[in-house]
Parts: C-alpha cells; structure tokens; sequence
C-alpha cells in the first residue's frame, strides 16, 4: 500500500503551504487523483484519517477527493476518448499510436482553512 506514503507527502507539502501563509489549522485538503493513477481512494481516506490526526494542524481535517477521469489522444485519428474503456488501441482507428492525455494525477488541488 502505497496510499501511506503519498499521505506523507501530501502533509509535508501542506505544512509547508501553512508556515509559509501563517495557518495555525487546516479544515481540508482536496485532492486530485487521476483514475488510472494507480491510487486508491478508500485507501489514501484511511490513512489520512490514521496521519493527519497525529498533527496539531490537521486534526480533524477532512481529505477529499475528486477523481480526474482518463483520456487518451490518438496520433493516428486526432481523437480523445475514454482511455478504461478501450485502452491503448483507438476505438475509432484501432491505431495504437496513443498517449494518456489525463487521469494520471495525484495532486493537491486546494487547502481549506476555518473561517475566523
């Protein structure tokens, strides 16, 4: 499970964000995960539960997250489509010659603080 030391790093990087804007607490982090990121959501919810209690700025804090879904460019054809479904092989032209355009991504996308 990989899920753990991504949360690692995700509070490193909000800690960082909090020093450098003077927040004394974060309410949220919300998070962009690509659909074929190899990230699993219930997985990384957990050990977020389990981490960010352990720190004074981020207990309580919720993590949510917004799955990104994946698409994939054809070279052959010019056309994007649903890169789960159908794969490395172009639904329209059956050209392999592909590339993963989004839903790769894990990234922070926003941290919220309370309203004082």
């Amino acid at each position: 499970m990989h899920e753990l030391g991504i949360v690692f790093y995700i509070i490193r990087d909000v800690k960082e964000a909090a020093e450098a804007n003077h927040v004394e607490h974060v309410s949220a982090v919300v998070m962009n995960i690509g659909e074929v990121s190899t990230v699993v959501p219930e997985y990384l919810t957990d050990c977020w539960r389990w981490a960010a209690d352990k720190e004074d700025l981020l207990r309580g804090s919720e993590l949510r997250i917004n799955i990104i879904p994946a698409v994939t460019h054809c070279e052959g054809c010019g056309r994007e489509y649903e890169t789960v479904r159908y794969g490395r092989t172009c639904p329209s032209c059956s050209s392999g010659n592909t590339y993963l355009l989004r839903g790769n991504e894990v990234e922070i996308k926003e941290i919220e603080v309370p309203n004082n």
